[in-house]
């Protein structure tokens, strides 16, 4: 790294360090109240070095009493660490911490073990103290860089003299237009999003939409019949299924009850006429008359005179069938579903449609580890994948932030790997991580806490259409996890919606929640029963390997050598087993095993200073690579003995350069294509050698990443930005043709060692997996907001054979893809993000409150002043846009460019059909 620009800097800091708004009396005896501090985060300036940046954390005593000299200890996540935790001979650790000792101040790791994204600020000799009325500033560098609020520092809360801490508030403030704050670098040519900057990007007109595209993802093939309708009509309709398809009957029943009034009964025997949907099936079904069956292929006839058939080749097609005739379901009669006035008929269009994927697996992956989230959240999720035909759910259950699934016989794993706190030794839960811990609740030992997300937003409710406050403050489920009944129930719920559940349980490292819960379990035998203590014990205690992850841990990785690793995974795996044997319809497949990141740790450190590796002779003498293969090679057996077949992450396969270590049957998920690190092209050479690929390139379908380069967003930014269109025109066959810019928004060079799929390569390519890790998922709302409507794209890709070329360009300048994008847009905005404002899980056996709508991100419009006039569009045809001259106050329907010659301060919104906003924002005259 470079040394940092700081002299003139450390300067300055020494004067601001100083500022002071008014000097009252001081007490040396008592101190102030935790509510009666204020904290404010700034970003400051990226441009003072290489991958570190300089914030100010500016301390204000609200209240009567002094802030002394010493005896307070100021604790916070951050997933920016402080330079001053940097090694002792690095240059912008040493930097950093002088720069710290010239405040007057230490900032250090918080916990113990020193491990994760928790610090502590505390004064030191010299320190003034803040008396009542004042302010300090104090100035931070912090590694890597700032380029949204939720990147700032969270979870603030103070302990005096070594009490039990109390809560603070912090708020967060950045200027979108100060390229010190916003551009990381000086290669950053990635811009802010601006109104004026939408307003070019937002080139799709509304237009008519066939039937065909009415439907996400799109039918292969559509006709209608002549302008006919069917009226389906509530109180006489039924259902006819023979025994086979009792579930899809059930579920269809369920659905339609909740759009519309009437019974729908079910009759194995009625015969086929207008009031009556069929389902059927035919195991010979082609639906591209290529002279074979299509599996989970179905054929959608609505009949005036007929009625509905719905034909799969299997349960289901028939299932998927259902799908998109509840899609074909006009806009009115969702809206009129949430309302007393219920609608008793809706109007279809009488047509042919037939219909069946491209890819088998059609997948999407939640992280519910790092912030947990509630079975009935689950339930809802899993309803809206079955919506869009996604029929693989990832749950990521382990992780270094969490435990969260019973397993009998470890309670440990939730008695302790299910909890986060102030704990900094980490004897009876975890620390805490990312600013969460129980959210509102006690039991964490944190006090005063915001007693409600409303209070914890500074008095105001959430809209959850961006970056809220809260987030910063407590918001975040670190407590929680499902008990092997409530997996039971998820599996259940899944397998009646034709989703096959998937568990991740990340080994060897990401494996923190699992190693500090069996220390846990060590200690509460270790006086009493050495052998049971010892029995499944995950670390060597003498282990002196030093590493540092991606998420700053020192302590995550657990040791190969040990027989406590492995009778702990069989433990674990065989229990998991017995929940999903005791759920009939849950099919088992496929198990996620992890792999992840630790082959990329360098240098590789992982294991060679443990003498437990160097006593066992099945371990003794082998490499951290040559160790890595070995637990590996153990974990996939444990695995595949328990009836699994076992997924991994790609870097199983990349970590030593060849891939040539077998293995066994191995499904791997290839995640790293970020443009420029070198990895773009693995995912190919990997399908080419014969593997079955999953698909889950991060610059196009991760959804934990932001939509876009504005502070506002929420989300990550490591690989870039990903929004509904970048998942939309993601190429499986040619990902080359994705990289347009990478992250930093430069032009993305051909790289002559990339590799092309070959036809057996494509062959393997099972399918695509959009993901969601949950560092900043730290609600619901959250979740559903960088999840939709980013799922409708990678749905319309997992889904849609045919794939829109690059060429040719037509006479507006636009290609295939950019016209099926227009295309795409317009069935958004005009008819999927509509069903979404009213959209209800399909409670089949009434397990859920009532519920409806899905918080999807509402963009914000484009805006310009042209001459004058006011112009606004929208990303999504459709929507609604509203625009206010008078800074807000009042707000008016855009239908046409508005005179603006004499407004105050301009200012746009984009409104759904149910009322709900997007963020607001100024337009520039």
């Amino acid at each position: 790294m470079n040394q940092i620009k700081l002299p003139l800097k450390v300067l300055a800091v020494a004067l601001m360090s100083q500022l002071v708004i008014s000097n009252p009396a001081y007490s040396e005896t008592f101190h102030p109240k935790a509510n009666e501090l204020e904290l404010l985060w700034k970003v400051v300036d990226h441009d003072i070095g290489e991958n570190i940046f300089l914030g100010s954390l500016t301390i204000t005593n609200n209240g009567t009493e002094t802030l002394s000299d010493k005896d307070w200890s100021l604790y916070f996540s951050s997933v920016r660490p402080p330079a001053s935790v940097l090694p002792s001979d690095n240059i912008d650790g040493i930097n950093a911490r002088k720069q710290m000792l010239d405040q007057n101040v230490l900032l250090k790791n918080a916990d113990d073990a020193a491990s994760g994204d928790y610090f502590v600020l505390e004064p030191v000799a010299g320190f003034k103290p803040i008396l009542p009325g004042e302010s300090r500033e104090i100035m931070i560098t912090a590694q890597y860089w700032q380029m949204l609020k939720n990147d700032s520092p969270s979870g603030f809360h103070i302990a005096y003299n070594g009490q039990a801490p109390h809560a603070i508030s912090v708020d967060v403030m950045m200027d979108p237009s100060d390229p010190k704050q916003t551009r990381q670098s000086i290669n950053d040519n990635m811009p802010v999003q601006t109104a004026q900057l939408r307003f070019t990007e937002n080139n799709a007109e509304k237009s008519q939409v066939s039937v065909q595209h009415q439907v996400v993802p799109q039918l292969q093939a559509a006709e209608l019949k002549d302008g006919a309708f069917l009226t389906l009509l509530g109180w006489t309709a039924s259902i006819k299924a023979p025994e086979s398809l009792h579930n899809e009957a059930l579920y269809l029943q369920s659905s339609l009850k909740d759009l519309m009034k009437g019974d729908f009964p079910i009759n194995a025997t009625e015969p086929n006429m207008a009031g009556v949907i069929n389902l059927t099936i035919n195991p010979l079904l082609d639906t591209d008359a290529d002279g074979v069956a299509d599996k989970e292929g179905y054929r959608l006839d609505i009949d005036p005179f007929n009625g509905i058939t719905i034909e799969g080749k299997d349960a289901s097609g028939v299932f998927y069938g259902i799908q998109t005739l509840r899609q074909l379901i006009p806009n009115d009669v969702y809206q009129s579903s949430v309302s007393a006035n219920k609608m008793q008929h809706a109007v279809l269009p009488a047509m042919t449609a037939l219909d069946a994927p491209r890819f088998e697996y059609r997948g999407m992956m939640l992280d519910v580890a790092r912030n947990f989230q509630s079975k009935e959240t689950i339930f809802k999720l899993i309803d809206l994948l079955a919506y869009y035909k996604i029929n693989k759910f990832e749950m990521n259950v382990a992780n270094d932030e969490g435990w969260r699934l019973e397993i009998p016989g470890l309670p440990e794993l939730t008695e302790f790997g299910a909890k986060r706190g102030y704990d900094l030794s980490e004897t009876k839960m975890l620390h805490t991580f990312m600013g969460s811990s129980n959210e509102f609740n006690t039991g964490d030992g944190i006090e005063g806490k915001p007693k409600n997300i409303i209070e914890a937003n500074n008095g105001v409710k959430p809209d959850f259409q961006g970056f809220e406050i809260a987030q910063q403050n407590f918001l975040g489920k670190g407590w929680g996890y499902y008990t092997t009944e409530d997996f039971k129930d998820i599996l259940k719920y899944a397998a009646d919606r034709h989703i096959d559940v998937i568990l991740e349980y990340d080994f060897p490292a990401h494996a923190r929640a699992a190693i500090k819960a069996m220390e846990y379990r060590y200690n509460k035998y270790k006086e009493t029963d050495l052998v049971e203590a010892n029995r499944y014990r995950l670390i060597d205690p003498l282990d002196k390997s030093e590493y540092y992850t991606p998420q700053f841990y020192t302590d995550n990785i657990v040791n190969p050598s040990l027989d406590g690793t492995y009778a702990f995974l069989e433990k674990v795996i065989s229990e998991t087993k017995a929940m999903y044997d005791a759920v009939p319809s849950a099919e088992i497949t496929r198990l996620h095993g992890g792999g992840d990141e630790l082959p990329h740790l360098g240098p590789n450190e992982w294991w060679a200073k443990s003498p437990a590796i160097q006593q066992n002779p099945e371990t003794a003498g082998k490499t951290d690579a040559e160790l890595f293969d070995y637990f590996f090679m153990r974990w996939v057996s444990i695995i595949n003995q328990n009836g699994f077949k076992m997924a991994s992450w790609g870097d199983v396969l990349t970590h030593n350069g060849t891939g040539n270590v077998d293995y066994g049957e191995l499904y791997p998920i290839f995640w790293n294509n970020v443009w420029g690190w070198g990895n773009e092209h693995q995912a190919y050479v990997f399908a080419n050698k014969g593997y079955d690929v999953v698909l889950s390139h991060a610059t196009n379908l991760y959804f934990d990443l932001a939509y876009n380069k504005h502070p506002d967003e929420v989300g990550y930014h490591w690989a870039g930005y990903t929004d509904t269109k970048k998942a939309f025109e993601y190429r499986p066959f040619n990902i080359y043709a994705n990289g347009k810019i990478d992250k930093l928004g430069n032009p993305v060079e051909w790289n002559p060692n990339w590799v092309s799929l070959t036809e057996e390569g494509k062959r393997n390519v099972v399918g695509l997996q959009g993901q969601l890790f949950s560092e900043n998922s730290k609600s619901p709302e959250i979740m559903e907001y960088l999840v939709f409507p980013k799922l409708l794209g990678v749905a319309e890709r997992a889904w849609v054979t045919n794939m829109p070329a690059e060429l040719p360009i037509d006479q507006s300048g636009k290609t295939p893809m950019d016209q099926a994008w227009d295309t795409f847009s317009n069935t958004l905005g005009q008819f999927a993000l509509s069903k979404l404002e009213y959209i209800q899980p399909v409670d089949i056996y009434e397990q859920l409150p009532p519920q409806h709508g899905v918080n999807y991100r509402i963009p914000l419009p484009g805006a310009v002043v042209d001459a004058g006039k006011l112009k606004i569009n929208t990303r999504f045809p459709g929507l609604r846009n509203q625009y206010s001259l008078d800074g807000g106050s009042t707000w008016l329907p855009y239908y046409a460019p508005v005179d603006v010659n004499h407004a105050g301060t301009i200012k746009t919104r984009s409104v759904t059909v149910s009322g709900r906003n997007s963020r607001t924002e100024a337009v520039q005259q």
